[in-house]
């Protein structure tokens, strides 16, 4: 059976995925040259940070900010308008299930870091990173 920490972040994958049904979700993969013509989600693993921990009986508190490197479709005119409601599905689907189904106490997003990126041989697309933090206890840092 998968860790606590890899379910959390297959779900945050499924989640996007929902949420962005004709943009293409791959996970820790290098930036590609070029968009996807449907927009483009790079999940990464992110980090779990240390833990908070209780003692009695011992238990590890994460708060582990999975990144999200969102990409707006190229060659749209208007692609801030694109990549706005591509984060704002994303916002909404977090809304409705913040525990991603009982796997976490609470599922917050970061305010998004925008900008335009000019791929190779294509016009500039919209661009933009955020953080998912995903908080969830576990008695075991590895299981």
């Amino acid at each position: 059976m998968a860790s606590l920490r890899e379910r959390v972040i297959l779900a945050v994958v499924a989640m996007v995925e929902a949420a962005l049904p004709y943009a293409t979700v791959r996970r820790n993969i290098d930036t590609p040259d070029r968009p996807e013509a449907g927009g483009l989600v790079i999940v990464r693993d992110g980090d779990p940070g240390e833990p908070e921990l209780s003692f009695s009986p011992l238990l590890y508190t994460y708060n582990h900010a999975v990144r999200l490197e969102v990409v707006a479709p190229a060659a749209t005119e208007a692609r801030s308008e694109v990549l706005d409601t591509m984060l704002s599905a994303i916002g909404l689907r977090i809304e409705l299930d913040r525990t991603l189904g009982g796997l976490c106490d609470w599922l917050e997003p970061t305010a998004p870091d925008t900008d335009d990126i000019n791929p190779t041989h294509t016009q500039p697309v919209r661009w933009a990173a955020l953080d998912v933090v995903a908080v969830y206890v576990t008695s075991n840092p590895l299981i």
